[in-house]
């Protein structure tokens, strides 16, 4: 029985395939992707190393979503991330990076869960089924994200939103700046 509160661990053979230890099969990056998309936290080492390649797989992953026009990460994002490996900058944006990921992912919780709570029509039967297909049709359309036009405080969001992008375009300059 798979416990779904610890990392699923995949192994990687010499031949570089992967192995799931816990369907005992052979997946691939796109079945990676799949069960990072359902929610699951993966954790892939080197069979004979132990080395932990978890971040090389998850990099590769993003790259083939990147290069099919799957584009998430803009352009000057990118640069920016390139120049942070060779700036004093380095520091501060892994957790800068986390901290609004993290930040991204509690607003998605609270306005699905705002979803559910406004509405008149929960107390229908059968309900509670139809928000749980329409919560992971969204999940699979937007990849995760949710846009702040969905919800029922559209003044307050943009407010929220428009102080996020002001800081996030402030911190932009100063990465940019301590790039030169």
């Amino acid at each position: 029985m798979a416990n779904a509160s610890q990392p699923l661990l995949i192994k990687r053979y010499a031949s570089r395939r992967l192995y799931n230890t816990e369907t005992s099969d052979y997946v691939t990056l796109e079945d990676i992707a799949t069960f990072i998309r359902d929610g699951r936290e993966v954790q892939i080492i080197d069979l004979k190393s132990g080395d932990d390649l978890t971040r090389q797989y998850l990099l590769q992953i993003i790259a083939e979503h990147e290069s099919r026009g799957e584009s998430v990460l803009p352009v000057d994002v990118l640069t920016d991330l390139v120049r942070s490996y060779t700036s004093q900058s380095m520091s501060v944006v892994p957790q800068f990076l986390a901290q609004s990921f993290d930040m991204l992912r509690d607003r998605q919780s609270k306005i699905m869960g705002d979803i559910g709570s406004t509405n008149p029509l929960a107390k229908m039967p059968g309900f509670e089924a139809m928000q749980a297909q329409q919560k992971a049709f969204m999940k699979a359309f937007t990849g995760g994200i949710i846009p702040s036009a969905l919800t029922d405080e559209p003044a307050a969001k943009d407010n929220d939103l428009s102080e996020i992008k002001a800081e996030l375009e402030a911190l932009q300059k100063k990465l940019s700046k301590l790039g030169k």
